[in-house]
């Protein structure tokens, strides 16, 4: 979608869309102080700034718990709806169903998502919904005082909960096997990969799940913890380097991301994301190489984060079901009821 220029005298701050950084905030947050989640929301309100969207085009969305406050905390502009626990996919589902031309950004946690809200997630997930899924991970419930999620690594000890003796759920694993065309996993703690992450599952037609490591300050701050801090800045195994070029910029590839094995992936709207390998060569495009990173990673205790992997040829919702051009939304009954002589057509070899 064309953007409109700033008009002439605009403020120098203002995006393509003529709104400046504040048109995208929202309310002050009422989470705790530090609280990863906090980072995510400041993180998504640049991306869609930079991205020039306009806020009227998105459709918020939400469960319950800590994560699913954080809608509230940007983009006070766009439409929300906040649903009940775990029944987040089918709220946005019917919702995107009836007007295609909105765009769904969803805020869910571990809890929403993994435990009572998993059979909706795996069902959006096959429908391939067009919205960013992203997932608010930090191993605990924090709004009802610090048990175990279904995310929790198998023998952490927190105060007043015991040990956990379950192994945890990994959602990009159940991402990948449920057929999602986007999976990407990153770290509240490296705030530059979560903006070009939010980027590029923005610029996808489909589901696009982001499943990001959210430290917990208050119930889960062990160093030793897997959702913590600490242990995400000591473990973080990132992919590659990630950048996402917008369709209206020119494409420059830095002489650093030329020294080392670069791939690029074209989006629906011709952006393009830039992928610079680190350590070992890694194609996103792979869906078997994806699982196979996923379960290494288990195994070795390691927090890789980036794009695992992107489908862009998979049809969406709106193809899969031959939508009109307009939305089901505003469509008037002279466009919904069959003509008469049609009705009298079907009547007459049904009698």
């Amino acid at each position: 979608m064309t953007q409109p220029l700033p008009m002439a005298g605009a403020p120098a701050n203002v995006n393509l869309a003529g709104l400046t950084k504040n048109d995208y905030r929202g309310a002050p947050s009422t989470l705790c102080q530090g609280c990863g989640h906090n980072s995510i929301a400041n993180q998504i309100i640049t991306a869609m700034y930079e991205l020039s969207v306009k806020p009227e085009k998105v459709v918020k969305f939400s469960g319950i718990g800590c994560s699913s406050k954080s809608p509230t905390y940007f983009m006070n502009r766009s439409f929300g709806f906040n649903s009940l626990h775990g029944r987040m996919p089918s709220i946005a589902t019917g919702a995107l169903f009836g007007d295609h031309t909105l765009k769904g950004l969803g805020v869910s946690g571990d809890g929403d998502t993994a435990s009572i809200g998993m059979g909706q997630f795996k069902h959006i997930m096959r429908r391939n919904v067009n919205m960013v899924y992203i997932v608010e991970n930090n191993g605990v419930y924090g709004l009802t005082k610090g048990q175990f999620s279904a995310t929790a690594e198998k023998g952490l000890s927190l105060k007043k909960q015991g040990t956990n003796p379950y192994m945890p759920v990994d959602i990009c694993m159940e991402a990948l096997v449920s057929n999602a065309t986007f999976v990407a996993r990153s770290f509240a703690g490296n705030p530059k990969q979560v903006k070009e992450l939010l980027k590029a599952a923005f610029a996808h037609k489909g589901i696009a799940v982001l499943d990001i490591i959210s430290p917990c300050v208050t119930f889960n701050n062990q160093t030793n913890a897997y959702h913590s801090y600490t242990w995400g800045k000591d473990h973080e195994a990132p992919l590659h380097d990630i950048t996402y070029i917008a369709p209206r910029s020119e494409i420059i590839l830095e002489q650093e991301m030329q020294e080392g094995e670069v791939r690029e992936v074209t989006m629906h709207d011709g952006s393009i994301v830039i992928l610079k390998n680190l350590e070992r060569g890694y194609d996103p495009t792979n869906r078997f190489e994806a699982m196979r990173a996923l379960e290494e990673a288990q195994r070795n205790d390691w927090l890789i984060t980036g794009l695992i992997y992107v489908n862009t040829e998979k049809p969406g919702l709106e193809e899969t079901f031959n939508l009109v051009d307009t939305p089901l939304n505003r469509l008037t009954e002279a466009d919904l009821r069959p003509a008469p002589e049609l009705l009298d057509k079907i009547n007459g070899l049904m009698f």
